[in-house]
């Protein structure tokens, strides 16, 4: 499926918003609902669309612990990064893990409780003996700017 500047605008809009009704939606693309409809049903038949999620205050809910943690494995072949990815995919706090070029090889985000919960995680997973040599922690202090939502139409301008 090649997309064109609507389908582009359909997913910009509704990443900011996934409750938009179908009518809203199609106004703001320039189209009548039905086909709007149509090609909203095609996207995520497509897997354009992976799926709707709520967007949580977490700060309502309470206190929690961002840290970013940088992560270097011992060798590099493909059985060690199998072995690492596997076991920190199990891990519910980890928000992120990038695999990255430079000085280290993983880039990851934790939210926890604080950081008695960050520091047992990683004793865990260095007592797991899954080839980490070095991690370094960068715990958040304040987040001023978080975007839930990528810039489709200055990404993919058509």
């Amino acid at each position: 499926m090649k997309l064109d500047r609507i389908d582009i605008k359909i997913l910009h809009e509704l990443q900011k918003n996934g409750r938009i009704t179908n009518v809203e939606l199609a106004e703001l693309v320039s189209l009548s609902p039905s086909p709007c409809l149509i090609r909203v049903k095609k996207l995520q038949a497509e897997g354009y669309i992976d799926g709707y999620s709520a967007q949580i205050n977490m700060t309502k809910l309470g206190q929690t612990l961002t840290v970013f943690t940088e992560v270097t494995l011992k060798n590099h072949r493909q059985i060690d990064f199998a072995r690492f990815l596997t076991a920190v995919d199990k891990i519910e706090q980890l928000i992120e893990c990038h695999l990255v070029s430079g000085g280290y090889d993983y880039m990851m985000k934790f939210v926890t409780a604080g950081i008695a919960e960050y520091q047992v995680i990683m004793e865990r997973l260095t007592d797991m003996d899954i080839g980490i040599d070095k991690y370094f922690s960068y715990v958040v202090l304040k987040s001023p700017i978080v975007r839930s939502h990528m810039p489709l139409t200055s990404l993919f301008p058509l």
